[in-house]
């Protein structure tokens, strides 16, 4: 009788979780961005929250199946192939502008951006397009009554969507059109913050400070010429009259933003933006036997570990034979994550595998450096465990991670086009050896650990904030509603200075008005 009341209060207790769960909707981004939205769909799933995933047909990472959401499946037409071909063909461009010279490095790299955002969003475009022409799937959604869209808005289909269907938004978020998240919704003055891929930290001299305002204009540049006109057509078709993308994409209720000032360079920010930096990282768990024998094998000196990410699978064979042979060269063991062609000069103390769990060997007591592309989950991951970088940037928002760390003294930065074995084995030698870069990183660990909330737990927390009060609005600025020139008092200065001008005139008036009369008594008196 007893075990039968106890199974009924169990029941009724997941029933009551059941209902307190919220009905979400997710457009994520694919590739490492799925890496990280998908520890928060976990987290939220053991809350008892239903969980609805939006994904490309054409997807690399988002299973279509999973026990922790259901699928809407999106067959975009008429989409560039956005596969390992084109992240072969960024690489090898990305290697190419590295040869070059500063100002012509700045102008092909403006000109490579902008071909890259008209790739990326038109793949969103046909997206959204796919959705928005379907009446019947417009229905389902309507129907599903989810409660909020959370998003990674790094292009805005997921954006579009949310506000089609009048849904409260959240993002998970660290870039947003052509740079930092922070661009669209707090001030971001050029002179101490850095516009995306600079290679700029906060204290500038002037000429850096020019470079600066250039890329900042440029950034402005295509988001309003090329990034817009993208979207202006579905606008039309799907929105009200008068639809501005840009005011959409600021009216989130809350802004997940993955970064921590303990790695980021401290700006000026917003109430509805909550840090959530790092929150992938946990304890490291037990390694399988055979990885753990592996480290164990390492004796005193350790092991290095080496990961480029999800993106790059293989850098070209000059560059990879070149830090094969200076792997051999070192005591320690060797744990590599690589695709491709075994490297003709691979040392014995080497292990190449196509996968391993970063998180936990990066916390295995045996690690004693990272080599890493910079990739923002491997450097909180970094971060979190203490482990010093050997950094290899090879595109996107990579050459600025790496900087960070490297100016806090926690990693020392190659550059790959160049790479020579004889550099690479002194660079690792270096971060091995210098017990400076041990001690700069476990510093930053310290500060970024000592929190009262996990980042995960600060994420779960505020998406289930918006799903209780249906939305955030109060935390959002009205300056995200004002024009250009009112958010800049651009018109009070302007009616400030007719009225100065207005008054000063007067004044000059009066004066030779009273002048005048002076002369003409002084005339008569004589």
């Amino acid at each position: 009788m007893k075990f039968k009341q106890l199974s009924s209060l169990t029941c009724l207790l997941f029933v009551i979780c059941c209902c307190l769960g919220g009905n979400i909707l997710v457009w994520p981004e694919d590739c490492s961005h799925w890496v990280n939205m998908k520890i928060i769909l976990r987290k939220l799933h053991s809350h008892s929250h239903s969980l609805t995933v939006v994904r490309s047909s054409k997807s690399w990472y988002i299973q279509e199946n999973s026990s922790l959401h259901s699928t809407i499946t999106v067959n975009p037409m008429d989409t560039e192939d956005v596969g390992p071909d084109y992240f072969k063909m960024l690489l090898e461009r990305s290697l190419e502008l590295q040869r070059m010279s500063p100002f012509f490095r700045f102008l092909n790299e403006q000109k490579d951006i902008a071909n890259v955002l008209k790739v990326f969003h038109n793949g969103a475009l046909q997206m959204i397009s796919a959705i928005l022409d379907d009446a019947a799937l417009v229905k389902r959604l309507r129907e599903a009554k989810f409660d909020l869209l959370l998003t990674d808005p790094a292009f805005p289909a997921g954006v579009l969507l949310a506000k089609f269907l009048h849904l409260p938004m959240v993002y998970n978020v660290r870039w947003l059109n052509a740079g930092d998240a922070h661009m669209q919704i707090a001030p971001s003055p050029p002179s101490y913050v850095p516009m995306y891929n600079s290679l700029l930290h906060d204290q500038m001299n002037f000429l850096q400070r020019t470079e600066n305002f250039l890329r900042y204009l440029f950034s402005l540049l295509q988001e309003r010429y090329i990034i817009v006109p993208i979207y202006s057509e579905l606008l039309e078709h799907h929105f009200p009259p008068g639809t501005d993308l840009l005011s959409m994409q600021q009216s989130a209720d809350i802004w997940l933003m993955r970064m921590d000032f303990v790695f980021e360079f401290p700006r000026p920010s917003m109430p509805n933006v909550v840090y959530i930096g790092g929150f992938q990282c946990q304890p490291a768990q037990t390694l399988p036997a055979e990885l753990e024998e592996f480290m164990q094998s390492s004796g005193e000196h350790g092991v290095v570990i080496m990961s480029l990410g999800t993106t790059v699978v293989a850098l070209p064979t000059a560059i990879t034979e070149a830090i094969a042979t200076a792997f051999a060269e070192i005591p320690q063991k060797v744990l590599w994550r690589y695709h491709g062609e075994r490297p003709s000069t691979l040392g014995n103390n080497t292990l190449l595998l196509e996968w391993f769990p970063q998180n936990d060997l990066l916390g295995h007591p045996k690690t004693r450096a990272f080599v890493s592309h910079g990739g923002t989950n491997g450097m909180y991951e970094a971060i979190y465990h203490g482990v010093p970088v050997l950094a290899l940037p090879l595109l996107f928002d990579q050459y600025d991670n790496v900087l960070r760390l490297q100016v806090r003294g926690a990693a020392r930065v190659l550059q790959v086009a160049t790479l020579t074995s004889q550099e690479f084995l002194e660079a690792l030698k270096d971060v091995l050896e210098n017990p400076l870069y041990r001690s700069s990183v476990r510093k930053l660990s310290e500060l970024h650990c000592d929190q009262p909330l996990t980042p995960l737990e600060s994420t779960t927390f505020w998406i289930e904030y918006v799903i209780r009060h249906k939305g955030a609005a109060h935390l959002r600025s009205e300056g995200n509603n004002l024009p250009w020139y009112s958010y800049h008092s651009v018109d009070v200065l302007a009616f400030l200075l007719t009225f100065t001008v207005i008054a000063l005139l007067i004044s000059i008036y009066v004066c030779k008005l009273l002048c005048c009369r002076k002369s003409i008594k002084k005339r008569k008196v004589e």
